[in-house]
């Protein structure tokens, strides 16, 4: 895959979709993207999609970069785990001082940056930056990764204060931890750091990333609270596993009704009910992710209450999805949960997908009805 400045993430998701298809089980077996599909991930645009434009990048929209998730979703949720973990970080790293900014991008827009928001590191304070110390589990992609967001407290005026740092690939370990049942081939393992020496124009306070508003770039993209997104780069991984088990489960279904009946089984009432629904409930979804992106893309303009009725939505739309999941997994019986059928593939990675700490319905319930009322 030839990369371009002008490549769009729309264009180039399809063929990206296609390749991670072929390797799917290879890189689950691996337990990370397999080598073609890292590459091409690479080349796609992904990672510079959100890169400030005066670095080479797009300094893309949420819409885009929503659709085009959902794209790869359909064909591995891994990957499509892995291209929108690399957007959001690199979004992260625009709220770097310019400096810091020219070290991760000065020789191009495509580095992927992978993170955690997780405050577990040791921060000491040294002239000219800081010492800093920690493990951080559960970073996705993180073996293909040029860089690292990690957070760390570190000493304030007024007490311990949550800063992120900005750490390149040779001044962190990778630990292999990622052994859980869903999303296998995301490669979620553990990053630790030992004294490592952080610059201060490599460093920002992470409440910046919540009040949004990045200091070198007037972007919409790099103005908006991570409140009103975050939610959004989980939760368009599952609509695409959604879509690809709907197709999956049709497939099988079409089958079924198409052979001559063998004996006791679903009725054809029962099967209609079930895709009917399913397929339904996942096109509300979408519509739900659809409106959540077009509100992220107004920048700084996003009121309070919007910020949680995209927590709320991207809660309610994942609970949904596994729902719709789990009636398509039952109608395919065991036929489904094969090995050797991307169906339970699918039907693992939605509902590990949906235990992510972003898209927990109660927690955002209590947001959105804060606001609404004016608790």
């Amino acid at each position: 895959m030839t990369l371009t400045h002008d490549t769009t993430i729309t264009a180039t998701a399809p063929g990206l979709a296609a390749l991670a298809a072929e390797h799917a089980v290879t890189s689950e077996a691996g337990r990370t993207l397999a080598p073609p599909v890292v590459e091409a991930l690479r080349a796609s645009g992904f990672a510079r999609h959100f890169v400030p434009r005066a670095h080479g990048g797009s300094a893309g929209t949420f819409v885009e970069l929503s659709r085009a998730v959902a794209v790869l979703g359909a064909a591995c949720p891994a990957t499509a785990w892995c291209a929108s973990i690399a957007a959001s970080l690199s979004r992260m790293a625009a709220y770097l001082p310019a400096t810091g900014q020219h070290e991760v991008w000065g020789q191009g827009p495509d580095p992927v940056v992978v993170g955690s928001l997780m405050p577990l590191g040791t921060v000491t304070a040294v002239p000219g930056g800081w010492r800093l110390s920690g493990e951080w589990p559960y970073v996705s992609g993180v073996d293909f990764a040029d860089w690292a967001l990690l957070c760390g407290m570190a000493p304030g005026d007024n007490g311990p204060v949550g800063m992120m740092f900005a750490v390149p690939r040779a001044s962190f370990a990778v630990r292999d931890t990622w052994l859980n049942v869903g999303m296998q081939a995301t490669g979620s393992n553990t990053v630790s750091t030992a004294e490592v020496f952080v610059p201060a124009h490599r460093a920002f306070p992470r409440e910046d990333l919540f009040t949004g508003g990045a200091m070198a770039s007037s972007a919409h993209c790099h103005q908006v609270p991570l409140q009103a997104v975050n939610g959004l780069s989980f939760a368009t991984p599952a609509l695409g596993a959604a879509r690809g088990a709907l197709a999956s489960a049709s497939a099988y279904i079409a089958g079924k009704l198409r052979a001559p009946a063998r004996g006791p089984g679903l009725t054809r009432a029962t099967y209609d009910t079930v895709l009917a629904r399913s397929a339904g409930e996942i096109d509300a979804v979408e519509l739900l992710f659809d409106r959540a992106s077009a509100t992220a893309d107004r920048g700084s303009d996003v009121t309070p209450l919007e910020v949680a009725r995209t927590l709320r939505d991207c809660a309610l739309g994942v609970e949904t999805l596994v729902g719709a999941v789990d009636r398509l997994f039952r109608a395919a019986g065991t036929t489904g949960q094969s090995v050797a059928n991307p169906l339970q593939r699918y039907w693992r990675d939605v509902n590990s997908a949906s235990t992510h700490v972003a898209l927990q319905l109660e927690p955002a319930a209590i947001a959105y009805t804060d606001r609404l009322l004016e608790l």
